[in-house]
């Protein structure tokens, strides 16, 4: 891993791209996963991005700046997805259209700016933490958004496969294409708390916030939706504690 900061976020960016790649070329090697692993594995992914908010976002930046930059970060994330869930046109990836209609706007397009939407947080929270100086905390993050990306890249190629945006190969690439804007936002997330020091613990917060509100509205709505919630709390359970055990045996 590279000394500079911005420079470990660019690598961690490309890592877990790369592991949304690896999961969305499942498709091409497997039968296509029932609704229920779908849900299982969703959980899974879920758990692990809900103790990463806490283990290496939130609990670090209370650390460096104390509660009240932490939670005003959480508060404008959650706000800031809020208002991009409901103000921009999209077609979420696993529940359907929401935002205000766009007649015009393709269904193709409003997938992809869903996927955008929803993987944009992750990149943003690996950067934030390796552009803090928090390299623990950021190779931790890291980890846990790689392996929730190798279930969450095999279920967007599933998506795509079902919505019928062609064969398994372009399935493939919709799932690839959809952990795509986690790099740019990895570097941006870096050099912004780099070279804005105080911003880290907002930041942290920000990103926290951002994925915690990605879990509770797509997510975890998803995976309780067609009668495996059991699955998914099981999955979510694992992932959980799959999380909590790097956390600790890594410190």
């Amino acid at each position: 891993m590279p000394a500079h900061p911005i420079a470990q976020g660019l690598v961690a960016g490309f890592f877990i791209v790369l592991m949304n790649l690896v999961g969305a070329l499942i498709v091409l090697l497997t039968p296509k996963p029932s609704e229920r692993v779908m849900d299982a594995l969703l959980g899974f992914a879920a758990g692990v991005m809900l103790t990463a908010s806490f283990t290496s976002l939130i609990l670090p930046g209370i650390e460096l700046g104390g509660i009240f930059p932490v939670i005003a970060g959480l508060a404008l994330g959650t706000l800031a997805m809020d208002a991009a869930d409901h103000l921009v046109p999209h077609h979420h990836v696993f529940i359907g259209r929401e935002g205000r209609e766009g007649r015009r706007i393709r269904a193709v397009v409003l997938f992809v700016i869903a996927i955008t939407l929803h993987n944009a947080p992750e990149g943003l929270a690996v950067g934030v933490t390796f552009g803090g100086g928090n390299f623990r905390e950021g190779v931790l993050l890291m980890l846990a958004i790689g392996a929730q990306n190798v279930p969450e890249g095999l279920a967007v190629a599933v998506a795509a496969l079902a919505a019928g945006f062609g064969k398994r190969f372009y399935a493939a690439f919709v799932g690839i294409r959809s952990g795509l804007i986690e790099l740019p936002m990895a570097v941006l997330g870096a050099a912004l708390v780099y070279y804005i020091a105080p911003l880290v613990p907002y930041a942290m917060g920000f990103a926290a916030g951002a994925m915690l509100y990605v879990i509770s509205d797509e997510i975890v709505p998803e995976t309780h939706r067609k009668g495996h919630e059991r699955w998914a709390t099981f999955g979510l359970m694992i992932g959980l504690i799959t999380m909590l055990y790097l956390d600790v045996v890594l410190h």
